[in-house]
């Protein structure tokens, strides 16, 4: 098994007992939507949240787009990881993937997290694609806040998108001191005079 497996690949299971994980960490945490047997905070390391891909169709349109969440590589990120049952991972696969993938700007990944009680095991989650052209992991910080400004879709804005995250998290006992700066600097509390870190 690599790292990077397809999700859908039946070759992919990850632990003994022919269970899936998926990692979450932007609103699966808090909304998976599939029917799952466990559920574990996690911690990913090589990778952080970020608020890096375009929103063309939900938090934005193609003339004035917002930013959605994405991985991208380095540091870490908590999330929450869910144990799915094998009879019930073509449909859950099919759910992600309808869900995740509608333009393709994201890359689905097997990575490795380590469970709150210890375990490690491989989970399939979905990585912002630097190659799409959706991919905004290299504006610069002024550029993200116009867009997260800006950006207004059917399913709200792109400021909201980032709120929403923020208070989840806080909900869920996450600490994220990145999505929390770049709150602070799209309403203003914060002026935008050099990068926001990356925790």
């Amino acid at each position: 098994m690599t790292g990077n497996g397809a999700i859908g690949d039946p070759a992919t299971t990850t632990e003994g007992d022919g269970a899936y994980w998926v990692f979450g960490y932007g609103s699966l945490m808090w909304n998976p939507g599939f029917v799952f047997e466990d559920r574990h905070a996690a911690l990913l390391s090589g990778y952080h949240r970020d608020m890096c891909v375009l929103s063309l169709r939900y938090r934005g349109t193609p003339e004035r787009p917002g930013l959605v969440l994405g991985l991208r590589g380095r540091g870490s990120c908590r999330g929450i990881a869910y144990r799915v049952a094998p009879e019930r991972w073509p449909e859950v696969s099919a759910y992600l993937h309808e869900r995740e993938m509608t333009t393709y700007a994201y890359i689905p990944r097997r990575l490795r997290v380590r469970l709150d009680d210890g375990r490690r095991v491989m989970v399939h989650t979905y990585v912002a694609d630097p190659r799409h052209d959706q991919y905004a992991g290299h504006l610069s910080l002024e550029d993200r806040i116009r867009l997260l400004r800006q950006g207004v879709g059917p399913k709200g804005s792109a400021r909201d998108y980032l709120a929403s995250t923020v208070e989840h998290l806080d909900a869920l006992g996450i600490r994220d001191g990145h999505m929390h700066d770049l709150l602070d600097y799209v309403d203003g509390r914060r002026a935008a005079g050099g990068p926001v870190a990356v925790r």
